[in-house]
């Protein structure tokens, strides 16, 4: 599936299957959240209702997640503590942290912990919880009762969908890790690609008023930064030629 999608038929001769072994390893697939049945076939591309799985996510729109990611790093200071989320566009900023040391990074990302762990004045704070495949990293009443006790300088979040001058995200345990994460620390930041203005999703997260500005890496549509100005939200875009901030 490198293009997200594929049909039955492609499946069964690719696998040299049935179709109705297709259809049924399909619907454990599906069961398991990995996908999503669509006519004629499957997708793991996100929808209101269902969010990618990490692995397809993190090999979307790289070169803007590292630029979004290089920026964020501006905004950090050494010895402070920092927030990172389970999002791949969050995710990237482990790589570029070693020049801002020592920190305390607190994460439920399995991908940055793994990153980080042991690396030389990095104090790592790993939130457990149950573990989730999908997003490879930790959710649920553990992580949240984690994040409850601790108080962060500075959290780096990203959401699947930005409608007006709201966050949605179609997992609701990931929003309730996600809002702890926003409540635990004194300033925030919602890093997004591009591709996530004008997008829904199930669950309401939070209004963008709550972030000390919006990161993304390539224009939006005029509409949208229109809304995000009226309303008195900062948008940061880092695109290839320069950084533009609006307010």
């Amino acid at each position: 599936m490198e293009a997200g999608t594929a049909s039955v038929e492609d499946l069964s001769i690719r696998f040299g299957v049935s179709k109705m072994t297709v259809h049924r390893d399909l619907d454990d697939l599906e069961q398991a959240g990995l996908l999503r049945k669509v006519h004629g076939g499957a997708s793991i591309q996100s929808s209101p209702q269902f969010e990618s799985d990490f692995r397809y996510r993190e090999k979307i729109a790289t070169a803007e997640k590292r630029r979004i990611a290089e920026h964020a790093a501006t905004l950090i200071e050494p010895g402070q503590s920092i927030i990172i989320d389970d999002s791949s566009t969050a995710g990237a900023i482990a790589a570029c942290l070693k020049d801002i040391r020592p920190l305390t990074v607190i994460t439920n990302n399995l991908g940055v912990i793994a990153e980080l762990s042991g690396a030389p004045g990095i104090n790592m704070i790993a939130l457990g919880g149950q573990y989730s495949k999908k997003f490879n990293g930790f959710f649920g009443i553990v992580t949240e009762e984690a994040l409850r006790s601790l108080r962060a300088d500075v959290a780096f979040l990203s959401s699947s969908a930005i409608e007006g001058v709201t966050a949605f995200h179609q997992d609701q345990e990931v929003v309730q890790t996600k809002r702890q994460m926003v409540k635990s620390a004194t300033r925030k930041y919602l890093l997004v690609d591009h591709g996530k203005f004008g997008r829904s999703a199930l669950h309401f997260l939070t209004g963008l008023d709550v972030f000390n500005a919006v990161l993304t890496g390539s224009e939006v549509s005029q509409d949208d930064a229109a809304t995000l100005g009226e309303a008195g939200i900062k948008l940061i875009t880092v695109s290839d030629q320069k950084i533009a901030e609006k307010a």
